[in-house]
């Protein structure tokens, strides 16, 4: 069996060691100009644009036919997609999969973006250098999610509010000064927990509830937007409380970038 894992470009991540991996792109969309979410984005260049563009932005999932093609050169295929309840992006794949009667394709719906799909991505991957049974890792992985959460903490949410993802009287709560809003990934949603006042205290109130949503010491991911300092400062804070912490700091790529905006970090972890 010839094995696969393909995400969609929210899961930040465009190479993976020990078995075929691919990214299809989402795209950020301006009047001016498109960002394609690929290894040849410049992303800092592309939110430094998006800072001074007046007009309307957005973002467009990949089509099925993109789908369709990474799922052509193997026979047993694993594919996450951002929430489907934020984009369009698992119909697209389901479509694609429904292609290909003759293959095993599981499409996963992450209800969750970003180090959450990492996490899953992980979990498939162990499963598969196990040897599980196709069905066996399905399961798998369907029970892990249940043990997976994602928080993120933002200095800014104006695309967030522009494109529809949380209500413009939340976002505003972020452009005051100094205040970081907290919140998570929720049933597929984007749910407001807290809001903080400066970096001392939004790295407190993150560990805080990343301990009460059960974390004890396992898997933990920070993807940020340019801003590594506060992703290392949280690291440190974890590792404080759980030495034996297995902790990975990655970047965000075009489409987190886009609505996690400068400063912006997501966090992804599990509970086992």
């Amino acid at each position: 069996m010839n094995y696969k894992i393909v995400t969609d470009s929210s899961s930040n991540e465009f190479h993976l060691e020990g078995i075929p991996y691919q990214t299809v792109p989402l795209r950020i969309r301006t009047e001016q100009k498109e960002y394609v979410d690929n290894e040849d984005l410049d992303v800092k260049e592309m939110v430094e644009d998006l800072k001074v563009i007046k007009s309307k932005s957005s973002t467009s999932c990949p089509n099925a036919g993109e789908w369709m093609e990474a799922f052509e050169d193997a026979d047993v295929i694993f594919a996450i997609t951002i929430s489907s309840k934020l984009s369009g992006s698992y119909n697209a794949a389901c479509i694609a999969r429904d292609e290909f009667p003759d293959k095993k394709i599981e499409v996963i719906d992450s209800l969750s973006t970003g180090a959450e799909m990492q996490l899953i991505v992980e979990k498939i991957l162990s499963c598969i250098t196990q040897k599980m049974e196709f069905e066996d890792i399905v399961s798998s992985v369907h029970e892990y999610q249940n043990h997976i959460h994602l928080l993120f903490a933002l200095e800014s949410m104006n695309n967030l509010a522009n494109n529809g993802r949380v209500s413009p009287i939340i976002a505003k709560g972020a452009g005051l000064i100094g205040i970081r809003l907290i919140g998570q990934a929720k049933d597929g949603v984007i749910d407001m927990v807290t809001k903080a006042r400066g970096r001392n205290k939004t790295i407190k109130s993150l560990v805080s509830i990343i301990k009460e949503k059960g974390y004890n010491g396992g898997k933990l991911r920070i993807d940020h937007v340019f801003n590594e300092e506060c992703a290392n400062q949280l690291k440190e804070s974890i590792l404080q409380e759980f030495p034996q912490a297995q902790i990975v700091i990655g970047t965000c790529k075009g489409l987190c970038s886009f609505y996690a905006e400068s400063g912006g970090m997501i966090v992804g972890f599990d509970d086992l």
